[in-house]
């Protein structure tokens, strides 16, 4: 199997300092299309409510993944749950229980409270769980769910997950998984250029965009997420 190419076309509200993160609906379907055009098979994205805030409410998830799945009908699409989104478990169950058919697949992190009841909760509405594993330990916990994965994420984020540099973080978390998984690893920030070619050079899937980094590998500015995925397959 290919190793998978795909685009994280915004983040959180730290992101927000870079002109070209996408937002509205009308933003992340340009900039999904984009992404596709340059060579990306999967996108990654976090729908934003009317403030702008990321949200997990139905009425904000579907719009942004309609607009998105308009404008590119073949692309594998995805969107956040991360716990910070929606801090109270109950809360965000409940909110995730209002999910339609929509995304392809949903990330979730792994070492976040209710991790198991969440990924049970997707599967239930017929989406696909991205298992997000940021440590070791998240690994290990990760193992004990019996459910079925789209695919799995080695992340490794500078301050979150263990090690001294961010190869060393996602060996560690790569250390914990047998071989049966679709895995993509990548980093974020300053460790986000040194694994993604530690990645590519081992065989691994690629992950790029304005949620992991917003310059090029030697601090290059960049316009918008398809510059990143141009980088991202070596055409830079």
């Amino acid at each position: 199997m290919e190793p998978i190419l795909k685009a994280c076309l915004n983040g959180d509200r730290s992101r927000a300092d870079h002109p070209a993160v996408p937002v509205t609906p009308e933003e992340l379907a340009i900039a999904a299309y984009d992404a596709a055009a340059a060579g990306a098979v999967a996108v990654h994205f976090h729908p934003r409510g009317p403030d702008g805030r990321e949200s997990l409410a139905w009425s904000d998830v579907e719009p942004a993944v309609a607009a998105v799945r308009e404008r590119c009908p073949d692309l594998a699409l995805g969107v956040a749950t991360r716990q910070e989104i929606v801090p109270d478990l109950s809360e965000r169950l409940s909110l995730l229980a209002e999910w339609q058919a929509g995304p392809d697949f949903a990330s979730l992190n792994w070492h976040e409270e209710g991790a198991e009841r969440v990924a049970d909760l997707l599967v239930e509405r017929g989406i696909g769980v991205e298992a997000g594993l940021f440590t070791p330990a998240a690994a290990r916990k990760f193992l004990t769910w019996r459910g079925p994965v789209v695919r799995v994420l080695v992340e490794a984020l500078p301050g979150i997950s263990p090690g001294a540099d961010g190869v060393a973080a996602a060996q560690a978390t790569l250390a914990e998984l047998p071989d049966d998984f679709e895995l993509v690893v990548h980093g974020e920030n300053e460790w986000a250029w040194p694994v993604l070619e530690w990645a590519r050079t081992n065989g691994y899937g690629l992950r790029a965009g304005l949620e992991d980094m917003l310059a090029g590998p030697h601090g290059e500015p960049v316009a918008g997420n398809a510059e990143l995925v141009d980088y991202m397959r070596g055409r830079r």
